[in-house]
């Protein structure tokens, strides 16, 4: 006779969503680096895991980037992920999604200066995230410590072309989204996954601001 296993143990469904993910992300490459995409929804999901999230949480952070990025590309479009998601994991899980997908914003919509509406586009988002609750914004914040983590690396590896990879070429602008994150996200609710992604833009804007990134080996 089997031990019962302890209640924060996963169940199979974890797992589906790690195949299902996969499978929508396999052909994608992360932005400044070229890795595999999917270590990105993987990371996040870890990082979500060990901040104490429930598998929902965690299967929303697998799946964080599928309506945005896939959507088009799935059966049905959009909207077809989006059954697919409620049928495989459940409506919560499509509910925490749905909050972490960017969509147009009315703020966005007569701003003509290119990074003025990338500004615009971006604090609405976030206003929408800090609006939908703790889980997605749990998720939201271990997918931005994750991308600043990357820039940081991906700066020591190849310095400011980087910049070049993003919608305004801009670093000032993706300090600028980071480091308004965190400050909504701890105003909403202070934690150690908030608290880290703080650090990590003060060290993304440290390094950045200081010249050619150091020589050597990358860091990780």
């Amino acid at each position: 006779m089997t031990a019962d296993l302890p209640d924060n143990i996963f169940s199979e469904r974890f797992g589906e969503a790690l195949a299902f993910a996969h499978r929508l992300h396999r052909r994608q490459q992360r932005k400044t680096s070229g890795v595999p995409f999917i270590a990105h929804p993987l990371t996040v999901a870890a990082l979500v895991i060990e901040d104490g999230g429930t598998e929902d949480e965690a299967i929303a952070a697998v799946l964080h980037d599928s309506l945005e990025d896939q959507g088009r590309n799935f059966p049905g479009g959009v909207a077809g992920l989006k059954a697919e998601i409620e049928s495989r994991f459940g409506r919560a899980v499509l509910r925490i999604v749905a909050n972490l997908t960017e969509r147009s914003y009315p703020e966005e919509a007569h701003i003509r200066d290119r990074r003025e509406r990338w500004r615009a586009h971006k604090l609405a988002y976030l206003r929408q995230v800090c609006g939908a609750g703790p889980q997605a914004r749990r998720v939201s914040c271990a997918d931005s410590l994750h991308n600043v983590r990357t820039l940081i690396r991906d700066y020591r590896r190849s310095g400011g072309r980087i910049w070049e990879r993003f919608l305004t070429r801009n670093r000032d602008d993706q300090v600028w989204a980071y480091r308004t994150a965190a400050e909504m996200f701890q105003s909403a609710a202070a934690s150690p996954l908030v608290q880290n992604l703080a650090g990590a833009v003060n060290e993304l804007e440290r390094l950045t601001s200081d010249g050619p990134p150091p020589s050597g080996p990358a860091a990780t």
